[in-house]
């Protein structure tokens, strides 16, 4: 029994001090704000059991006057807290810095007791929590005038009886422990401060590289549809196209147009989502539409190259990840295989059913990597090549697509022979999907 009722008593007591430390902080505060009213808290929070507790002992020794000035300065971190709780700050610090320095000062002038020790202790803290020069400056001298007159007062002229040597040992013992105390509080708020600023860098370093991604991104997206406007506007200066086939063009040519605007606004919006860094939302969706919308992508080059593309996807095929993410893994592959696809062949996309996964093949039967290749693909030192008609690549897709694959949950695996093609395979979560058939996707 007394086991579980020592750690509660624990947690109680820790809660109860942690939430009389914390009064007055709010997360909306400036870091540094917070830590300056914590400290005045930690340090006005022991002072109240402290001080009443010496006022009885001076009562009790009939030294009524110290026992009233002990009651005045509990009574001020009494007021330091009820003015944090209602966010009143600037009274809080002006009620401990004028009541202390007043009382400390005639305490120490009176009765000798060692509060000139206090008066030091003070001054660190209003160096700690102000930051005007003025402010600060000011004090400093009222409270060194204050401290060498207690110092310098002649030690055998007393306005008081004074108080036994041992209340004096104490007294400083316990003015140098507040130091103690606020200058460790005060390393502990610079090395927070300090993790604070590293934290901040790293979230901007990741923020950075993120924005350099999604710049790829639509660099990749967007040159694929300027790349091909060019090649019929050229072939339109060539004189190329009969008059009898300008209609014919001038049609294919609004597709092209209407085709970048869409991705135009697909990059827009996951830019919008994305504008605090990339952030990765699985969600259950059917991969069929995902596929067609690839396909529109690339249908002009399909058709300029006169590739055949073979695609096995069963129509109930879903996935449980970032739709925007499969996406531009899939424009990616499809992309690099077109590429490398010689004039006139195939390329094959499929996917795989298992228990818990999908995998999507993306097979070309092209020119094909190296060894060397290979082991260079999804890292920064891979020298991408042009393709079989001239077309040249950033290197960046491929990192992309294994980033968003590992963010997914997933990864990519590839498969390829000099002269024989490259198959690409993604490994994806399976989904859930309650409707539809088993029907393929051709």
């Amino acid at each position: 029994m007394l086991q579980g009722v020592k750690p509660f008593l624990y947690r109680t007591a820790e809660n109860f001090w942690n939430n009389i430390v914390n009064v007055g902080v709010h997360p909306a505060m400036p870091y540094i704000e917070s830590r300056r009213t914590k400290l005045l808290n930690l340090l006005a929070l022991p002072c109240i059991p402290f001080m009443f507790f010496f006022s009885l002992l001076n009562y009790s020794q009939e030294r009524y006057l110290l026992a009233v000035l002990n009651v005045i300065t509990a009574t001020s971190c009494i007021l330091v807290l009820i003015f944090h709780k209602y966010r009143k700050y600037l009274s809080a610090r002006l009620a401990l810095l004028c009541i202390s320095v007043l009382v400390y000062t005639f305490t120490g002038v009176y009765f000798h007791n060692g509060a000139e020790y206090f008066l030091l202790s003070i001054l660190f803290v209003v160096i700690l929590i102000y930051d005007n020069k003025w402010v600060v400056g000011s004090v400093s001298v009222l409270i060194i005038t204050a401290f060498m007159l207690i110092v310098f007062m002649p030690q055998s002229w007393y306005l008081a009886p004074p108080v036994p040597p041992e209340r004096v040992w104490i007294n400083v013992a316990t003015s140098l422990i507040f130091l103690v105390v606020s200058l460790s509080f005060f390393k502990h708020i610079q090395s927070d401060y300090q993790k604070e600023i590293e934290q901040q860098r790293q979230t901007l370093v990741s923020m950075n590289k993120d924005k350099e991604k999604l710049f790829s991104i639509v660099a990749h997206d967007i040159r694929s549809p300027l790349a091909t406007l060019e090649g019929l506007l050229d072939m339109f200066q060539r004189g190329q196209y009969p008059r009898e086939d300008m209609e014919e063009a001038a049609a294919i040519l609004y597709k092209k147009v209407s085709q970048l605007g869409a991705t135009l606004d697909n990059v827009l919006r996951w830019s919008t989502r994305s504008m605090k860094g990339i952030q990765t939302r699985p969600d259950d969706f059917l991969l069929a539409p995902v596929v067609t919308e690839v396909l529109h992508f690339f249908d002009l080059i399909i058709q300029q190259k006169q590739i055949t593309i073979s695609l096995q996807i069963p129509v109930s095929t879903t996935l449980y990840a970032d739709r925007d993410q499969v996406s531009v893994i899939l424009r990616n592959l499809f992309s690099n295989a077109l590429k490398f696809s010689y004039p006139g062949g195939t390329v094959e996309m499929t996917a795989v059913i298992t228990d818990d996964e999908v995998l999507i093949i993306v097979t070309d039967h092209g020119m094909g990597m190296s060894p060397q290749q290979m082991r260079g693909l999804f890292t920064s030192q891979q020298h991408p090549g042009y393709g079989t008609g001239g077309e040249r690549g950033t290197g960046l897709g491929l990192l992309l697509c294994q980033e968003f694959a590992l963010q997914n949950g997933g990864m990519i695996e590839v498969d390829s022979i000099p002269e024989n093609g490259t198959s690409f395979t993604v490994h994806f979560k399976k989904g859930e999907y309650t409707a539809g058939d088993n029907a393929a996707f051709n």
